[in-house]
């Protein structure tokens, strides 16, 4: 981490250089941005960075409510919380990972699966709780309709807010974190993939006023996606140990089912029955609009569910193939097994027994052995 000594110098500004210490580079931005808070010519810039901005009172029967909606100034927030994020990767790196690893001896390819669902272990759980705790303390759990009701929720709580710009900070510092890892070019294709359709998921949902719904959503995707990187971390320690395999394709097939469900249930039926709401891009409602459009709407439901639909496949073909994998290996122990408890065949003799390498006959004679011709 940052001021640590390190075994090999590299030119300064070279490849390896920006490898080696770019979180350290991350760190000291961050410090710059931390120091300029305490000058008030630079505090109001700083603020830019750490806090969500657009904020806004809304009169309520108790007082006045600060909430936040979006804007281009979200951008310069998402900056910030990148450089922190990728700091924090080089510590569950470096103070974990790497010690972890060099106790289990790993091949490249696992070593590179191990440091991948461990860095995703950690994401996915603090995500889990944190995304938890807002659905919880906001009521969108206790009370389903709110996700739908007063559609488009353009102003947002702070933690709706804030939880939203940090998971888009994440997922963008993946983008360079497969530069800094050295991420393997075969794994390359899957994981900008995987970081694209997050990426789509997230800033759609905060784009269009669908936050409500997506919370709930990431709920259920961090939940199955922590059992299936756990599962994998067990199975790298031990790989006897598929049992967590099976808890996760459990828990994958309840959450599938669950969000296909809620897709249906708020766009489907909850936000046709909301009042057609007029453009206004002034109020942050200029996507959202679209949603009254019935035609938009069924395009985006179907898309949802083809989507839906090939992820399930690729499940189903997935379990299909690691079961014929398991019972053609179990039935090849049983081969192996039953050959193993089956007696030898007793070699065929001549009758008799040696004595002095000569073979004698039950009557002590020697047996008349035939003469060989010479070639």
């Amino acid at each position: 981490m940052a001021f640590r000594r390190r075994a090999k110098s590299h030119p300064l500004f070279s490849q390896e250089f920006l490898i080696h210490n770019h979180a350290d580079i991350g760190f000291c931005l961050v410090l710059i941005v931390l120091i300029a808070l305490m000058f008030e010519v630079t505090a109001k810039t700083a603020f830019l960075f750490i806090l969500p901005q657009y904020n806004i009172s809304v009169p309520t029967t108790d007082g006045e409510l600060v909430q936040y909606h979006y804007g281009l100034k979200d951008l310069v927030t998402i900056l910030f919380y990148i450089f922190i994020a990728i700091i924090l990767h080089a510590v569950v790196q470096e103070y974990a990972l790497d010690k972890i690893n060099r106790r289990l001896h790993l091949s490249k390819v696992k070593h590179s699966k191990f440091n991948e669902s461990g860095q995703l272990v950690v994401f996915h759980l603090t995500s889990l709780i944190w995304c938890l705790y807002v659905v919880v303390t906001e009521g969108y759990i206790s009370n389903p309709q709110s996700l739908w009701e007063n559609y488009p929720h353009v102003y947002l709580p702070f933690q709706v807010k804030f939880f939203y710009l940090c998971q888009l900070a994440y997922w963008l510092h993946a983008l360079p974190e497969l530069y800094f890892q050295k991420v393997r070019k075969e794994d390359i294709p899957r994981q900008l993939q995987c970081i694209a359709l997050y990426l789509v998921h997230i800033a759609g949902a905060y784009l269009l006023n669908l936050t409500r719904l997506g919370l709930i959503l990431l709920l259920l995707q961090y939940l199955a996606e922590f059992f299936f990187h756990m599962a994998r971390l067990v199975y790298f320690t031990d790989e006897n140990n598929e049992k967590l395999f099976n808890v996760w394709a459990v828990v994958f097939v309840v959450t599938k089912l669950f969000t296909l469900t809620l897709y249906i249930l708020v766009i489907g039926f909850g936000l046709p029955r909301v009042e057609n709401q007029a453009l206004e891009p002034e109020k942050g409602n200029l996507f959202s609009f679209l949603f009254n459009h019935i035609l938009f709407r069924m395009s985006v439901l179907l898309l949802v569910c083809l989507f839906q639909a090939s992820v399930m496949w690729r499940f189903i073909h997935f379990q299909l193939r690691r079961w014929r994998e398991y019972w053609h290996e179990q039935s090849s122990r049983k081969r192996a097994a039953a050959c193993a408890k089956q007696p030898a065949k007793p070699l065929k003799r001549d009758s008799g027994y040696h004595e002095n390498g000569v073979v004698k006959a039950e009557n002590g004679t020697s047996l008349r052995t035939k003469k060989l011709k010479s070639p």
